[in-house]
């Protein structure tokens, strides 16, 4: 089946995630620039998550501009990725509202964590659905940034619940990772 209307309802759902999230940010009930001071942590939050759910919209776009059908199974793949990518903004406002405490800061890394298996499990049945011939698994090779990203997601989980800003900062470092742009798939598609 094409896969058109997967990428379509996938932009769909990840508009909505983004939308969820910046209608936590509330105007604060001041004019002043102090009355921001308090919207900083979720502001945060904010731009981490945003960062995050954009880093999954590029390379998802990326992984399927590599291929040309999808299946059922990769259907359902991408609906698990979608549900927890679903859940970042429930995590985000958590965190937000208590910045640095333990559980909200686990319950992020693992939703965190989720999504990247998600969203390697896709890619996984994109590479079945396409074989090892594909230009999808030229472009991925071994996938060490990914196998990187679930390490240290895991490593921040149990780092969170001693210390809670080892792992915001290991949550900001797979970001960062990220940010870097990944031209793996573009260099394949051009050649």
């Amino acid at each position: 089946m094409d896969k058109g209307r997967l990428e379509a309802f996938s932009d769909g759902v990840i508009a909505v995630i983004i939308t969820i999230m910046v209608l936590e940010l509330k105007v604060p009930h001041a004019d002043g620039i102090a009355a921001l001071q308090g919207l900083v942590p979720t502001f945060l939050s904010y731009v981490l998550s945003f960062v995050f759910v954009a880093i999954y919209w590029h390379n998802h776009h990326h992984m399927l501009h590599a291929v040309q059908h999808v299946d059922g199974r990769v259907l359902w793949a991408n609906s698990h990725l979608l549900f927890w990518l679903s859940l970042v903004p429930f995590t985000t406002a958590w965190m937000a509202e208590y910045p640095l405490a333990p559980w909200p800061t686990v319950t992020y890394g693992v939703v965190l964590f989720l999504s990247a298996v998600a969203y390697t499990l896709l890619q996984v049945a994109l590479l079945k659905r396409h074989g090892r011939e594909s230009a999808l698994a030229r472009a991925v090779g071994s996938d060490a940034k990914g196998r990187a990203s679930l390490a240290l997601y895991a490593t921040a989980i149990a780092c969170a619940c001693v210390v809670p800003w080892v792992a915001m900062g290991i949550y900001v470092l797979v970001a960062l990772i990220w940010l870097v742009p990944d031209r793996r798939i573009e260099r394949v598609i051009g050649a």
